[in-house]
C-alpha cells in the first residue's frame, strides 16, 4: 500500500535502500557471508562484540566520527567519538581486570540512558565478562531476583538507584563483589530552617561519604590504563544475559553470544536501512533487549552516530531530538508513537522532520492507524517489525522498499524461515507421525515459529535446560506468540499465546506479581491479568482476595498500589485493584486468568469442565 502524505517535510535526496528487492535478497543471502562483513579480532582471534561496534572504527577512518550524541535532561548536549569511545571502553575493561573480575563472570548495569552506560555495556564485552542489563524504573524486588539469579559480581548503577533499590536488598546478594556509582554522590539533604521535610538545602548541606561497600566509577576508570588488547573470544561465549518473564516461575535468563553480532549487522542494514553517514536514535531503555541489541550494538557496528537521550517521554522533546540532532532513522514504540499522535499534528508541524527517512516501531503489536498517521504527519509510513528476547534481533519485518500492509509485522528476515504452527485445544503443537510439526494454512491462527540456527538466537535459559527444550518441537522454535500468515507471505500478530502481560513493550510475568501481593498481610490470594489499553497496549489489574479481618476499602486499595510499587517498580505494579472474594481455581487449586480476563472484558468463558467457578 502507498499513500501520498497529508503534511511530507522538504527532505533531502535518500540514498538507495539497502534491501531494494525482497526476493533477490532472501534468494542470495548467506549468513557466512554476512559473518564476513565483519572484521574478527586481530590474528584470528575469534568475533568479539565490542571489538565490532568500536575498535574496528576506532582503529581505521571513522575514528573521529561521532559514535554517540548524549543529551542530558537539561538540554546539554555531548558529542563522543569512536576513537573516545574506544580509550573509554579500554579503561572499563582494565578497571575489571584490577578489581579481580575473571571473563565470564557477571556485571549487571543499572542506568539511566548516560555515557557511562555504554562504556560499561562495551567495557564489559571487551573484557569477556558477560553483560546483564536492568531496567532503571525495577523496584528491588525484581532486581534482586535477577541478579540473584545471574549471580551478580559487579554492580554499574547511580547513587540514587544504589540508595533507593539497592541498598535495602544488598545483603540478599552474596555473589556481589563490587558496586561502582556512576555520576558522583547525591546531594546532602538537609531540613530547611523550620520546615522540617528534609528537603535540599544547599548552604547547610554536608557532602555525603561515598556509600560502604562501593567506588566511584570515574576514580576507577581514572586509575585504569587507557590500552587494552581482547583476548581471544570464542563467537560462542556468553556476551549477555537478558532477562524476560514467564507465566510461571521465576524469570528466565535468555543467554545470548557474541556470534550475536553477526545478526545485529545484517538486521540494522536490511530492517533498519542503516547507512554510514546516518543519525540513528533507538529510544528503547538497554534495559530491554531493544535497547542493547538496537541502542548499543546495532547502529556502532554499523559505525553511525546514535543519539542517546537521558530525558524522559515528551512530546516536544522528542520532536525537537528529530529535528536538532537531524535523526535520519527511527526506531521506537508504539505506545511512543500512539502518546504523539495525541498529542496532535500541529505539534508535530512546529518542527522540521526533513532529515528524518525511515522511521520502525517494535515491542508490541502497531495499530494500523498509526501506520497511516505516520504517513500524514510525519511524512513517512511506521515500519513494524517483530522479533523477542529469544531471539536476539528482528526476525520478520516491512522494509523500505517494500510496499506495507497496515497491521502486519511483515515478512521475515533474509536468512530466516518463519511459519505458523497448527495447534491442538490445550494449546499444545499438533505434531505429526513423523514428528514435523503441522503448518497452518494461509490465514489460519496458529503459533508463530521460526527454524532454528540465526546468529543472534539464544543458546539457553540460564540453569534451566528443560525449560529450553520446550521452547523447540518438531524442528522448529516456538515464539509463543499467535499469528496467521497471508496468501503474501505477510505475518499478522494475533496476541501471547500464555498469560504474559505486554504493556508498553515491555513483558511483565503475572507469577511475578501476583509473587509479590501474597507477601502483603492483606493478600490472601492474588490473580493477575492484562487489561487493554488504548495507549500502553495493556496494562496490569490485579484481583485480591482479602484474608480474614481486612475489608475492601479505597485506603485499602491505595495501599496494595504503593506496596507494589515500592517492591515491583512503577513499570511492573498493577496500574488496577479489584477486591474477589471467590477467584476462578482449577481443580488443582491453578488461579485461572482466562476467565479473569473474560470476566473483565465480557468475553464467553469457554470451557469450564475443569474449573472450581464461583461468582
Amino acid at each position: 500500500m502507498r499513500w501520498e502524505p497529508i503534511h511530507k517535510p522538504s527532505r533531502p535526496p535518500d540514498p538507495a535502500p539497502n534491501l531494494a528487492d525482497y526476493a533477490t535478497e532472501r534468494g542470495r543471502f548467506d549468513w557466512a557471508e554476512a559473518r564476513r562483513a565483519l572484521d574478527g579480532l586481530p590474528g584470528d582471534l575469534g568475533l568479539n562484540i565490542a571489538h565490532e561496534a568500536v575498535d574496528r572504527h576506532a582503529a581505521g577512518p571513522r575514528r573521529d566520527h561521532v559514535a554517540l550524541r548524549c543529551l542530558d535532561r537539561h538540554g546539554g548536549r555531548r558529542d563522543v567519538t569512536y576513537g573516545d569511545l574506544a580509550e573509554r571502553t579500554n579503561r572499563f575493561a582494565n578497571a575489571l581486570d584490577d578489581l579481580g573480575v575473571a571473563p565470564g563472570e557477571r556485571v549487571f548495569v543499572l542506568m539511566p540512558r548516560t555515557l557511562d552506560l555504554f562504556v560499561a555495556a562495551l567495557g564489559t564485552l571487551k573484557h569477556r565478562s558477560v553483560l546483564c542489563p536492568l531496567f532503571p524504573a525495577f523496584g528491588p524486588e525484581p532486581i534482586r531476583q535477577r541478579m540473584t539469579l545471574g549471580t551478580a559480581t559487579v554492580l554499574v548503577t547511580t547513587p540514587t538507584l544504589y540508595r533507593h533499590k539497592v541498598a535495602p536488598i544488598r545483603d540478599r546478594l552474596p555473589a556481589l563483589r563490587h558496586v561502582l556509582l556512576s555520576g558522583g554522590p547525591e546531594p546532602a539533604v538537609s531540613p530547611a530552617p523550620g520546615d522540617g521535610t528534609g528537603r535540599s538545602s544547599p548552604a547547610t548541606a554536608t557532602p555525603p561519604a561515598i556509600p560502604e561497600g562501593t567506588a566511584q566509577l570515574a576514580t576507577v576508570l581514572g586509575a585504569a590504563s587507557s590500552d587494552y588488547r581482547i583476548g581471544p573470544t570464542d563467537p560462542q561465549d556468553m556476551a549477555l544475559l537478558h532477562f524476560t518473564s514467564g507465566t510461571t516461575g521465576t524469570p528466565k535468563g535468555a543467554v545470548h553470544v557474541h556470534e550475536a553480532v553477526v545478526s545485529h549487522h545484517a538486521t540494522g542494514r536490511l530492517a533498519l536501512d542503516l547507512h554510514p553517514d546516518d543519525v540513528f536514535w533507538c529510544t528503547a531503555d538497554p534495559g530491554w533487549v531493544t535497547g542493547t541489541s538496537y541502542g548499543i550494538v546495532s547502529p556502532l557496528v554499523h559505525g553511525v552516530t546514535s543519539v542517546v537521550d537521558e530525558g524522559d517521554f515528551d512530546a516536544d522533546r522528542w520532536y525537537r531530538v528529530l529535528e536538532d540532532e537531524g535523526v535520519t532513522v527511527w526506531y521506537t514504540a508504539p505506545t511512543a508513537l500512539r502518546m504523539l499522535r495525541q498529542a496532535g499534528a500541529e505539534l508535530a508541524g512546529a518542527h522540521d522532520l526533513g532529515r528524518l527517512r525511515f522511521v520502525a516501531s517494535v515491542g508490541e503489536p502497531l495499530n494500523p492507524e498509526i501506520v497511516v498517521w505516520g504517513q500524514e504527519t510525519l511524512g513517512l509510513p511506521i515500519h513494524d517489525n517483530w522479533w523477542q528476547t529469544e531471539t536476539g534481533g528482528i526476525m520478520i519485518a516491512n522494509y523500505r522498499a517494500m510496499d506495507i500492509r497496515p497491521g502486519s509485522m511483515g515478512r521475515p528476515l533474509p536468512g530466516i524461515e518463519a511459519t505458523v504452527l497448527v495447534r491442538d485445544e490445550d494449546g499444545e503443537v499438533v505434531v505429526g507421525y513423523d514428528g514435523r510439526a503441522v503448518e497452518a494454512e494461509d490465514d489460519q491462527q496458529g503459533e508463530l515459529a521460526l527454524r532454528p540456527g540465526w546468529p543472534s538466537m539464544f543458546r539457553g535459559y540460564l540453569d534451566d535446560e528443560a525449560r529450553y527444550r520446550a521452547c523447540f518441537v518438531g524442528g522448529w522454535y516456538r515464539s509463543g506468540d499467535l499469528a496467521r500468515r497471508d496468501a503474501g507471505g505477510y505475518f499478522w500478530f494475533v496476541g501471547r499465546g500464555d498469560d504474559v502481560i505486554k504493556s508498553a513493550g515491555h513483558l511483565i510475568g503475572p507469577f511475578e506479581v501476583e509473587s509479590v501481593l501474597l507477601e502483603h498481610p492483606a493478600v490472601a490470594e492474588a490473580g493477575v491479568i492484562g487489561k487493554p489499553d488504548a495507549t500502553s497496549g495493556e496494562v496490569v489489574k490485579a484481583f485480591v482476595t482479602l484474608r480474614p479481618g481486612f475489608e475492601p476499602s479505597d485506603e485499602l486499595r491505595l495501599d496494595l498500589l504503593g506496596f507494589a510499587r515500592r517492591r515491583l517498580g512503577t513499570a511492573v505494579a498493577p496500574r488496577e485493584f479489584a477486591f474477589d472474594q471467590h477467584l476462578p481455581h482449577t481443580e488443582s487449586g491453578k488461579i485461572v486468568r482466562r476467565l479473569l480476563r473474560a470476566r473483565e472484558l465480557g468475553l464467553p468463558e469457554g470451557d469450564t469442565s475443569t474449573v472450581q467457578v464461583t461468582r
